[in-house]
């Protein structure tokens, strides 16, 4: 009996696992919705086989006598992109676009700029360090819950609480860091995950300082100049200009003598030990410095909303910062970037899903794993 062929069993798959995942979602969905998933995953399988195709033709073409005029059209692509010019653009499209939309769209942009700090942050944690961080939102929420009392109780300025909280979440993980970093691999996560959840119950309970489940209110909103900043189009370019620097902070972060010894950590840390890096003070300083990033963006949630509570610093909020992370490309800055607008962005485009989001987080990072580990703009090299 004749088996199957690969191009007949790549067909049958095509079919099958669309089929499969309409099935698995017709209990919780129904009829209607099981069919738009299936033509969805579908979709999807068939433009991964034409990107593959596609790919193969492109190695086929590097041996045609067009490999020099190939290669001075990505020397030319990557000059465009590193021009003085490009980034004036880009930035003025970012400073331009928010005039022409409303307010709902200018705070999905801003939601979108808060996460891509948050997820640079836990970058320099599980990408750089290759520390796997659970229980990042806990940070988050100290950054949030510092300013919110200072600010509620005695006045303090928005400014002066990004530097508190920002030093409130950093010193928050120096003591957590010390006795747990000596931990590898799953203990440490394990650790981390405990913790998020610890906080939570912490805030939750503790009414006289945090209000408990009715959180804290009537937080001081930034003030620039004598103006109050109250708009959606006002925090859009608040968050924009913290991502912009945080984006190149990161950047000449990653290019420095600690990024390197901490993607050296992150690939093997005995090898790193012996080649005479200090391992426990560079995690330590990975696992504060990501921290502090969190618990600043924390300080502006808390700013914008002008109310915090602890239903917005759960677990899942830690696993979707990770998503991102993942997703993007650990330790790619411009993948971190394409992780937060596709896991925020997506959402509000299908929004009749988005009861199922985490089984959609799921199925993606499965499907990640199997056909591009490294994540969607990850470095293939070692």
């Amino acid at each position: 009996m004749k088996s199957a062929t690969p191009t007949t069993r790549s067909y049958a798959s095509m079919l099958t696992i669309p089929l499969a995942a309409g099935i698995l979602i017709f209990p919780l969905a129904g009829v209607e919705k099981a069919v738009h998933l299936a033509g969805v995953v579908f979709a999807c399988m068939l433009a991964w086989r034409f990107s593959r195709s596609a790919a193969t033709s492109r190695r086929a073409a590097a041996f045609s006598p067009r490999l020099h005029l190939t290669e001075a059209y990505k020397s030319r692509l990557q000059s465009i992109k590193t021009s003085p010019f490009f980034a004036v653009l880009l930035v003025s499209l970012l400073l331009l676009s928010p005039l022409f939309f409303n307010d709902y769209y200018r705070d999905i942009m801003t939601l979108t700029c808060m996460y891509i700090v948050l997820a640079l942050g836990l970058n320099i944690i599980v990408g750089q360090a290759g520390l796997l961080n659970l229980g990042y939102a806990a940070f988050y929420a100290v950054g949030a819950y510092v300013y919110a009392i200072l600010s509620t109780l005695f006045g303090l300025s928005f400014w002066l609480g990004l530097a508190a909280g920002s030093a409130g979440a950093a010193c928050f993980a120096l003591l957590v860091g010390i006795p747990t970093l000596r931990l590898r691999g799953d203990y440490f996560a394990i650790v981390t995950l405990g913790l998020g959840e610890i906080i939570r119950i912490v805030l939750n309970n503790w009414d006289s300082l945090t209000g408990g489940p009715n959180g804290i209110s009537r937080i001081g909103r930034p003030v620039l100049a004598g103006y109050e900043l109250r708009r959606p189009l006002d925090f859009y370019y608040l968050i924009l200009a913290i991502t912009l620097i945080t984006l190149f902070a990161m950047k000449r972060l990653a290019e420095s003598r600690i990024g390197r010894a901490w993607i050296a950590i992150r690939e093997d840390e005995v090898a790193a030990e012996a080649m005479g890096i200090n391992t426990f003070r560079l995690k330590l300083s990975a696992f504060v410095i990501g921290s502090a990033w969190a618990g600043l963006t924390g300080v502006f949630f808390a700013a914008k909303m002008a109310f915090v509570s602890p239903e917005s610093f759960t677990f899942l909020e830690s696993v979707l910062i990770l998503c991102m992370v993942v997703l993007g490309g650990m330790g790619s800055i411009p993948g971190i970037v394409l992780g937060a607008l596709l896991l925020v962005t997506l959402p509000e485009v299908f929004r009749d899903f988005q009861d199922y989001r985490m089984l959609a987080f799921g199925a993606a990072l499965v499907l990640m794993m199997v056909f591009r580990p490294q994540g969607l703009l990850g470095r293939t090299d070692k």
